[in-house]
């Protein structure tokens, strides 16, 4: 799921929106401290979904439990292990000597110390690749639609499955491939305009006044640059700005949408493979595990760092950000996502490996549409299960009913499935800070495949360069809820994550508006201290209540169907 919300603008008609700054906020984002750690919040006293952080602690302390540190891997592009706002919370391989070039622990990885890389190799680290309906197009095209129409016929009756799957790849391939180049070719040509809209404003500032008021220009190129600029006068992002201030923040959007869909005529290319050079292993051997290098951070860990800053960044200098469980986790980096699609292979090993050293949380902000070793990842969840490992996964951000529209790697074998095939996994919807809006409006949603929603859009966190920048999206609401599903387990270490995921649906704070109820299982966004409070209830020590029991008691019975279902 890396980037596939930019952090940048979107066009729809010349229309703006800029996703990384707040939207009509009259303070600069970047000293709003409110805004900066908004996602903190305690609904009942400020009527603002946040998660209620600092009351969680305050209540598990009350109890006299002390907390132990919780392993949280993060699967993603890589972490700068190095940042201020994270070093001190960074997991280090107790078994393993730093930089001495052996394999000290026996794991098959050597000098992991903080992690392993599963997308990179002696040649390096692989950057982009491929999206996952170019590679499905690129293996299965000649089989299915070759050049003999007989052998395809023949071919296509006897792998359903695949052909199915290769349709609905070819169709993904040819819409999002012509909507990248088109989009390239969009923003291109308003980042070349950028100077003839700074010559229209004459030094004037970004207003509708100031816009309406310059003649109609007979240059085409000066035409075109005065309809961006009269559509650009209505967004909160640049009204009233300076000319020098509107150049400023225009360039940087457009920087941010060209180095997004730049790398897309190689994500789409049908001949691109830069795995093969740079990892070197048999990609279609899904039991080799020992591949990649221990490059945390990789060449582009913005995602990652992120979202390693919600769980457990740390405030450094004049920052105020914080993660969720800043307090009691580790961070360990398991670099998995390319700039483009995760690989199943990858998928799979990252898991065992994270399970393997000590992960009790798995963070996953990603996600596709098609997945062909789909198989080899459900075998590490229920791996993951076994161990006791909780897996907190993010929708996806396509604005669409997950039902209809799977976002792989799921933890329902078919949308008609009654229930998951695993009790372990924990899909996160993102929310906002607009009660009457909460649904952030690219999250995906369904009442009984997505468990919860939390806040997922102007989130304020660590990226590399030791900074800090507002992202949004369901990779942002997922290790939100990691990182409370950490607290939770670093107080009461015996909690199963069955137990963690029902606390969470059920103590979460409803809301009914603009059918937000519907979204997810939850209908509201995770209330950490109330979440706490339903645990020690229910679950702590063997403490029961009549009334809670009973829902104990039925999870406990799911449970047991669920994996009565799979030994069939």
């Amino acid at each position: 799921m890396k980037k596939v919300l930019l952090a940048a603008v979107f066009l729809a008609g010349f229309s703006f929106s800029y996703a990384q700054e707040a939207k009509g906020k009259n303070t600069d984002p970047k000293e709003d401290k409110d805004l900066m750690t908004w996602y903190h919040k305690d609904f009942s006293a400020t009527k603002v979904y946040g998660v209620n952080t600092e009351n969680a602690y305050k209540y598990l302390e009350s109890k006299g439990l002390k907390p132990k540190t919780v392993v949280v891997g993060v699967l993603d592009s890589g972490v700068q292990v190095d940042h201020p706002g994270l070093v001190k919370n960074i997991w280090s391989n107790p078994n393993e000597v730093p930089g001495n070039g052996k394999d000290d622990d026996g794991n098959g990885y050597i000098d992991d110390v903080h992690g392993w890389n599963f997308i990179g190799g002696k040649n390096g680290d692989v950057d982009i690749d491929n999206m996952e309906v170019t590679r499905v197009v690129a293996k299965y095209q000649s089989v299915f639609e070759g050049d003999d129409s007989v052998k395809n016929k023949a071919n296509q009756a006897k792998m359903p499955e695949e052909f199915a799957m290769y349709m609905k790849a070819k169709e993904l391939f040819n819409k999002k491939s012509m909507e990248a180049k088109q989009n390239f070719k969009t923003y291109s040509m308003i980042n070349e305009l950028v100077p003839n809209m700074v010559k229209l404003l004459g030094g004037k500032s970004v207003t509708s006044q100031n816009i309406s008021a310059i003649k109609a220009p007979t240059d085409q190129k000066d035409a075109i640059a005065l309809n961006i600029l009269a559509q650009v006068s209505q967004s909160p992002e640049f009204q009233g700005k300076s000319s020098e201030e509107f150049e400023k923040a225009i360039k940087e959007q457009m920087k941010e949408a060209i180095d997004y869909y730049a790398p897309q005529a190689k994500q789409y290319d049908l001949s691109y493979d830069t795995r093969k050079e740079i990892v070197g292993d048999n990609y279609d051997n899904y039991s080799e595990k020992n591949y990649g290098n221990n490059h945390y951070e990789g060449p582009d860990a913005e995602h990652g760092t992120h979202v390693a800053g919600i769980i457990a960044g740390l405030p450094q200098g004049k920052e105020v950000q914080y993660g969720v469980a800043s307090k009691v986790a580790k961070i360990m980096s398991v670099r998995t996502v390319p700039n483009g699609d995760e690989r199943d292979k990858d998928v799979a090993n990252a898991i065992r490996y994270a399970v393997d050293n000590g992960a009790k949380i798995l963070n996953m902000s990603f996600g596709k549409p098609v997945s062909p070793g789909k198989n080899v990842v459900w075998d590490a969840f229920k791996y993951a299960e076994d161990k006791g490992v909780l897996l907190v996964k993010a929708a996806g951000n396509e604005n669409e009913d997950v039902a209809e529209h799977l976002a792989f790697p799921t933890n329902f074998k078919n949308a008609t499935d009654e229930k998951p095939f695993v009790s372990n996994v924990l899909v996160v919807g993102a929310s906002t800070n607009k009660n009457n809006a909460l649904r952030a409006d690219f999250s995906n949603y369904n009442k009984k495949m997505v468990n919860v929603f939390a806040p997922g859009e102007e989130i304020y966190s660590t990226v590399p360069k030791n900074e800090y920048k507002y992202l949004q999206g369901t990779s942002m609401a997922s290790p939100v809820v990691a990182g409370g599903a950490a607290i939770l387990l670093a107080y009461m270490p015996e909690l199963k994550p069955y137990q963690i995921i029902e606390a969470l649906v059920k103590s979460s704070n409803s809301n009914t508006e603009n059918g937000f109820a519907d979204y997810s299982q939850a209908g509201g966004v995770i209330d950490l201290k109330k979440a706490a409070e339903y645990a020690y209830t229910n679950f702590y020590n063997g403490k029961t209540s009549n009334s809670t029991g009973k829902a104990s008691k039925r999870m406990t019975n799911e449970v047991k169907s669920v994996k009565k279902a799979v030994k069939k």
